[in-house]
């Protein structure tokens, strides 16, 4: 009966013809006992509706359905809840090592999940359909992705592949309207890598991408090895990366604390490292990958200067301009000392690169020496100051006048201070023997290079 309710709308039958007012009753009150109807009736019912009729003829009568459906599932969920889990990965999904609650877990999962099967029947726009519905019944989000990648495994194989794309689409846009919570990283990447193989939408990749973006902490250097389309001369999608890290700044960096940042720069680091060796690779984008990240986000750069001395090894052809703009995302500062002295000798680098590393070097030492001298007067000051307050001390005892009756242990004070400038007294001869290694190492590169080109550059003066 209630089958006959979408004809009569869409045949837009009128009073005129006898029997309809009593037709268009019974199925208006077959529809309204749409709650009393048993599951396997209201699969039943949306399968036939969805075969027989357009479903945009009889959205109003399927989404009834649907929100029946929806409104069950949530009823056997709260009568017998899931374990509470953020994702799919998550140590909710990880079996203890007792066999009791690894059993107890598997059948709260099968009570949580029996209706995946059943929903196979549905349409992607059904599927659409019946997530709002337990959406706004307030269902487990992590069971409502897990049902959409279910739902996309399932259907995915034996499907066209207009149906295929389709299917991606309908999973990726449902998704996006989830909890970020709800979905597991390395679940996004991999229906990443299928809707590679497929021309979807601009919009919903740009929806996929912008949900693996701001996760993009979690992933891992494998999940980030996407080989790059068909017909592309180089190995990996550099622009994906390029595109995720710009979904994951996107709000910027100051609502991101600092260990998501740290996470994520030691993940490009690898990155780059590992896309350096392809001779493919233009300079524009290893450049684009090195200056990605905001300088706040390493603490060190040793690793960023090994990927970029790869990198120039295997493109040992570039300009000295497209050298220099590759070398502009090192920060000298972050470089440790053995980096510094490589650095110094490394004939892969410009030498423009190596006299700035040398300048910042000697500017370096003579702060230091700077700060050194300052702390050695200070230091004699105080430790004559703090005697003659003590010797006052001592004279002014037997009068009437005490100008000082605190306690100061003077021998104490000074040698913390004189063990301080000892410590940076030992730290500027170590900087004074890098610089003159370094120094000794350059004028043997400018020698050489003035061999082979004939115009010598002048090296400013490190050390005296």
């Amino acid at each position: 009966m209630s089958l006959l309710h979408c004809p009569v709308k869409f045949m837009e039958m009128n009073n005129s013809i006898s029997g309809i007012n009593k037709l268009q009753e019974q199925t208006e009150t077959s529809l309204r006992e749409i709650s009393y109807w048993t599951w396997s009736e209201l699969l039943v019912a949306l399968k036939r509706w969805q075969d027989l009729l357009t479903v945009e003829s009889s959205s109003g009568v399927i989404q009834r359905c649907l929100d029946s459906l929806a409104g069950r599932l949530a009823l056997a969920t709260e009568a017998s809840p899931c374990p509470s889990t953020s994702s799919q990965d998550s140590s909710g999904f990880r079996f203890s090592c007792d066999t009791k609650s690894t059993e107890s877990l598997k059948t709260s999962l099968s009570r949580a999940t029996w209706w995946f099967d059943d929903l196979l029947i549905l349409s992607p726009f059904l599927v659409e359909m019946v997530v709002k519905s337990m959406v706004a019944q307030k269902l487990d989000h992590v069971i409502i992705s897990r049902f959409l990648f279910y739902y996309q495994k399932s259907k995915f194989f034996a499907a066209t592949p207009h149906e295929r794309r389709k299917i991606i689409e309908t999973v990726i846009e449902t998704l996006y309207t989830l909890d970020g919570s709800s979905v597991s990283c390395k679940s996004l990447f991999w229906i990443l890598r299928f809707s590679m193989t497929m021309n979807i939408n601009k919009s919903t990749r740009n929806k996929l991408e912008s949900m693996i973006g701001s996760r993009l902490d979690q992933s891992t250097l494998d999940n980030l090895l996407v080989p790059s389309a068909y017909g592309a001369n180089y190995l990996y999608d550099v622009n994906l990366v390029l595109r995720l890290l710009k979904a994951f700044f996107r709000g910027g960096i100051s609502r991101l604390s600092a260990l998501p940042l740290k996470k994520v720069a030691s993940l490009m680091d690898l990155y780059i490292a590992e896309v350096a060796p392809d001779p493919c690779l233009k300079p524009s984008k290893f450049q684009a990958l090195a200056m990605a990240l905001p300088d706040s986000a390493r603490d060190s750069h040793d690793e960023l200067y090994g990927a970029m001395d790869m990198y120039l090894q295997v493109h040992a052809g570039l300009s000295e301009e497209e050298k220099l703009k590759i070398c502009c995302a090192l920060n000298y500062e972050k470089l440790s000392a053995d980096v510094c002295i490589h650095l110094a000798q490394n004939m892969n680098f410009p030498a423009k690169t190596v006299v700035q590393l040398l300048i910042y070097q000697q500017y370096q030492l003579k702060s230091l020496l700077h700060c050194t001298n300052n702390c050695r007067a200070y230091t004699d000051r105080f430790c004559t100051s703090t005697e003659v307050r003590s010797k006052g001390k001592k004279d002014e005892a037997n009068g009437q006048v005490v100008l000082y009756d605190g306690k100061l242990d003077v021998s104490s004070d000074c040698g913390e201070f004189r063990a301080q400038l000892q410590g940076m007294q030992w730290r500027v001869m170590e900087l004074e023997k890098a610089c003159r290694k370094m120094q000794t190492q350059m004028a043997k590169v400018v020698k050489s290079r003035v061999s082979r080109h004939g115009h010598p550059r002048s090296l400013p003066r490190i050390c005296s």
